[in-house]
Parts: C-alpha cells; sequence; structure tokens
C-alpha cells in the first residue's frame, strides 16, 4: 500500500501543479484580450476582474494538494486527511476529478494505509 499513498500523493501534487498553470494562463489571457485597443471599456473591466478572480481562486484551491501530496509522501498523519476532504471535493469534477477522488479514499481509507500511518507516528 505504501506505493498507493505515494501514487496518491504524486497524482495531487500533479493535478494541483496544472491547476496552478491553467490559473497562470487563465490571467494572462484574459488581461492580454483586455488590453486590446477594441475592447468596450465596461468589457476590459469585467475581463480584468474576472482575470485576477478566477486565477486566485484556482491557486488557493490548489495549494492544499501540494501541501498534502507533499506529506503523504512524508507519510504525515494531517496528510491523509486533508487528501482524504481534498478526494470527496474531487469527485464532483467530473471525469478525471471522480476518479482522481474515488482512487485517493479507497487508497486512504485502507486499513494497511491506517497502519503506516501509525507505524509512521513512532
Amino acid at each position: 500500500m505504501e506505493n498507493h499513498v505515494k501514487a496518491v500523493g504524486i497524482i495531487h501534487i500533479a493535478f494541483s501543479v496544472f491547476g496552478i498553470l491553467i490559473a497562470v494562463l487563465i490571467f494572462a489571457g484574459l488581461n492580454i484580450i483586455a488590453k486590446m485597443p477594441d475592447v468596450d471599456e465596461e468589457a476590459m473591466r469585467v475581463l480584468q476582474i474576472v482575470g485576477m478572480v478566477v486565477p486566485w481562486f484556482m491557486i488557493v484551491v490548489s495549494l492544499p494538494g501540494i501541501v498534502g501530496g507533499i506529506g503523504l509522501l512524508k507519510q504525515q498523519g494531517w496528510a491523509r486527511i486533508l487528501i482524504l476532504i481534498k478526494a470527496f471535493l474531487d469527485l464532483v469534477s467530473f471525469p478525471i476529478g471522480t476518479a482522481v477522488g474515488i482512487y485517493s479514499i479507497w487508497v486512504l481509507f485502507d486499513k494497511r494505509t491506517e497502519k503506516i500511518f501509525v507505524k509512521s507516528k513512532k
């Protein structure tokens, strides 16, 4: 099960980094569009606001996956709880988030996995 725990950690880190990259692209893309000369002034303000709010939201949502994934790789008990919460939230992101969530829940609720985290506390 240790390999599954590592896989869950790596998957959550990878998807979170991907989310941050998408946030940067959204930020750049919307701000480039907002600065085009033929864009209406009101549309420019809306695009700039959306271009700031959406990426920051995505970054804030992605950070727990990175922190929790690193914690799982180090077999920290708090990371198991954090990733379980994130996995349940990921279930609504069909289809990839659902698959990641189900796999994470299956791995982290397994009795053998619980023993890994109890063993690492000692």
